[in-house]
C-alpha cells in the first residue's frame, strides 16, 4: 500500500517530528553528551520506521519535499549573512589561520575519500559523500550536495551523506576531549604561559546582543532573506548555465547564488554601520530565521532518506568513515595543534576541531567545554571556532567539494 503525504502534509509532518525529537533530547542523556540535532533525532527516528515498513511491504510513504528546498536555501542564505568581512578583518591573524587549516582539512578529507573509492570498489562521488561533505559540512552541507550527486545518477548519495554525517557526529565528540586531554599531560601545558594570553581577543565581536522583540526587524530579516533568494536564484541559474558549456559533472547547489548576494550585502551594512548609520541587516533576527529553517530542512531531509540502500555498500562505508577518523585524529595531534601554537588554547582548539571537522560548531563547542571544565578558561579557543565554524567554512567547504565532484 502506498501513502502520499502532499506538501504541507510533508512540512506538518517534519514538525511533529521535530517536537518528537527535541522531547527525545530532553530526556536522553546520549544525545545531549553528542550533541546529536533535534531534527537528526527525530528525522532518523522515523527513517528507521520507514524502514522496517518498507522492508516488510506493509506500507510505502511518498513525501511531497518541495519545501525542503525552500528551507533549505533560506538556512545557507542566512549562512552568507553571517560571514561578516569586516569581523574576519578584526579578529586577527588566528582566525585567518585556523579557516586555512579548516579549509585544508576539507581538502584532504576528500582526497582520502576519493583516493580510497576504487580501493572499496565504489563510485568515486558516492565516496566523497563521506568525505568533507558529511564531515566538516555536517547535516546542512549534505542536504545541499548529496541531492544533486544523487539527481546525476547515484543512487544512495543522499543516504551515505547523511549516515556518515551522523556518524561523524558521535565520532568527533568522543574523540575530543580525549584528544585535548593526552596533549595538555603530554606536555605539561598547565604550567606553561600559552601564546594565546598574549593575543588581544574582541569578544564583542561574537557576543549575543539581547534586545525585545521588534516585529519590524523580524519582517526585515526575512525581506532580506527572500530578496537575496530572489537575486541568487538568477545567479546560480546563470552560472550553472555557463558550466554547463564545459562540464556536466559538477554544478553549484541552488542556495550558492544566496549566500554570495547575503555576503554582498552584509559587506554593504557593515561599511554603513562602520560610517555610524543603522544597520542594514539585523544579524540576531537573521540567526533566528536560519535556525527555524535549517531545523525543518533537516526533519524534512533525514525523515525522508531511504536506509534500505545502505544494505550494497555497508562494508565500503565502514572503511571510508574509519578512515576519516584516523585522518582527524592525525590532523588534530600533528597539524591543528602545533600550528595553532602547541599551547594550552591549542589544545583546546584541538578539541573543538575534532568535533567541528567530523561533526558541526555546537559539538566542536561541548568538546571544549568539557575539556576547559576540568583545567582552565580558554578565551582565545572560544573566540576562534564559532567565527571560523559559524561564518566562513561552509564557503570555503563548497568550492572545495565541487572541485572534487567535477573529477568524480
Amino acid at each position: 500500500m502506498t501513502f502520499e503525504l502532499s506538501m504541507v502534509q510533508t512540512a506538518g509532518w517534519s514538525v511533529v517530528l521535530l517536537v518528537i525529537g527535541m522531547w527525545l533530547k530532553n530526556r536522553v542523556h546520549f544525545f545531549q553528551r553528542f550533541a546529536i540535532p533535534s531534527p537528526v533525532i527525530g528525522g532518523f527516528l522515523f527513517a528507521l520506521i520507514n524502514l522496517v515498513l518498507n522492508q516488510t511491504g506493509l506500507l510505502n510513504i511518498k513525501f511531497d519535499v518541495t519545501l525542503q528546498s525552500f528551507f533549505m536555501v533560506m538556512f545557507f542564505t542566512t549562512v552568507g549573512y553571517g560571514a561578516s568581512l569586516k569581523v574576519l578583518k578584526a579578529a586577527g591573524s588566528k582566525v585567518g589561520l585556523f579557516l586555512i587549516l579548516a579549509t585544508l582539512l576539507c581538502i584532504v578529507q576528500n582526497i582520502v575519500a576519493f583516493g580510497l573509492a576504487p580501493v572499496v570498489h565504489l563510485d568515486p562521488a558516492l565516496a566523497l559523500m563521506t568525505g568533507s561533505t558529511p564531515m566538516t559540512g555536517g547535516h546542512g552541507v549534505s542536504g545541499g550536495i548529496a541531492p544533486l550527486v544523487e539527481q546525476s545518477g547515484v543512487k544512495g548519495a543522499e543516504t551515505v551523506a547523511y549516515t556518515a554525517a551522523t556518524f561523524g557526529l558521535i565520532a568527533g565528540s568522543l574523540m575530543g576531549g580525549p584528544v585535548a586531554n593526552r596533549l595538555i599531560v603530554k606536555h605539561d601545558l598547565m604550567n606553561k604561559a600559552s601564546s594565546g594570553s598574549k593575543v588581544s581577543v574582541d569578544e564583542s565581536l561574537i557576543a549575543v546582543r539581547k534586545r525585545d522583540l521588534n516585529s519590524d526587524r523580524i519582517l526585515r530579516a526575512f525581506i532580506l532573506i527572500l530578496f537575496a533568494m530572489f537575486l541568487g536564484s538568477f545567479l546560480t541559474d546563470g552560472v550553472n548555465a555557463l558550466i554547463g558549456q564545459f562540464t556536466d559533472k559538477a554544478a553549484f547547489p541552488s542556495y550558492m547564488g544566496s549566500i554570495v548576494v547575503a555576503i554582498i550585502v552584509r559587506y554593504i551594512s557593515d561599511r554603513r554601520s562602520s560610517k555610524g548609520a543603522e544597520e542594514l541587516v539585523p544579524p540576531e533576527e537573521i540567526d533566528v530565521v536560519g535556525n527555524v529553517g535549517l531545523n525543518i530542512f533537516l526533519a524534512m531531509a533525514l525523515m525522508n532518506i531511504q536506509l534500505w540502500q545502505l544494505a550494497d555498500v555497508a562494508g565500503p562505508l565502514i572503511v571510508l568513515l574509519a578512515a576519516q577518523v584516523v585522518l582527524m585524529w592525525l590532523w588534530a595531534n600533528f597539524v591543528t595543534f602545533r600550528f595553532m601554537g602547541a599551547d594550552y588554547d591549542a589544545a583546546i582548539l584541538t578539541a573543538g576541531h575534532c568535533g567541528f571537522g567530523m561533526g558541526a560548531t555546537p559539538n566542536g563547542m561541548a568538546n571544549m567545554d568539557s575539556v576547559v571544565s576540568k583545567y582552565k578558561p580558554s578565551r582565545l579557543a572560544f573566540f576562534i571556532l564559532p567565527i571560523v565554524g559559524g561564518m566562513f567554512i561552509d564557503f570555503t567547504n563548497l568550492f572545495n567539494i565541487l572541485a572534487f565532484l567535477s573529477f568524480a
